[in-house]
């Protein structure tokens, strides 16, 4: 018998709390986890995606391990139906923070049934207090030297001050 597999996407650029809000669920439902970075050439991420692999495994680890979950984590730069089939994986994992996530979640849900009908979408609601959270803005907090340390783990905060403090001493 296989292991039920379910796959989170997403750039992860930086991990969030919101992002392990959606870890910590969805281990609870599976008994392993990947989480994939997507690479794509035309975006510049701020860390690399060996980094944010670094990062998910340290933050993420733990929490699957909590739930008895086993966690991988991988890179893909196509689809990710073809991630998920690469990584054995049934279920797509998606997390959403309101009404504007859903509709978009729902076409991409959609597009992806279309093209891989044998890998379903699951949508995992975000806890209250980490609605609000998206990688977008943390980043922009920490590059005007804000205080990110309530939306991200402590490892990604100090990751993020020394990113931005390096921009700013060469500036």
């Amino acid at each position: 018998m296989t292991t039920r597999t379910a796959l989170y996407a997403g750039s992860f650029d930086p991990v969030t709390n919101g992002h392990l809000d959606v870890v910590r669920q969805a281990c609870r439902l599976v008994p392993r986890l990947v989480l994939a970075i997507g690479v794509h050439p035309g975006k510049a991420p701020l860390f690399t995606a060996e980094e944010r692999a670094a990062l998910l495994r340290e933050t993420c680890a733990p929490l699957a391990a909590a739930e008895g979950a086993a966690l991988d984590v991988v890179t893909f730069d196509d689809l990710a139906v073809s991630a998920a089939r690469r990584c054995g994986a049934r279920l797509f994992i998606r997390g959403l923070r309101d009404g504007t996530d859903l509709d978009y979640e729902m076409q991409l849900a959609g597009m992806n049934g279309a093209m891989a009908p044998e890998v379903q979408t699951v949508f995992l609601p975000a806890s209250t207090g980490v609605r609000p959270i998206t990688a977008t803005l943390v980043r922009q907090i920490a590059a005007m030297g804000g205080d990110v340390t309530p939306f991200v783990p402590h490892a990604v905060a100090v990751r993020l001050a020394a990113r931005f403090a390096q921009g700013r001493s060469q500036a």
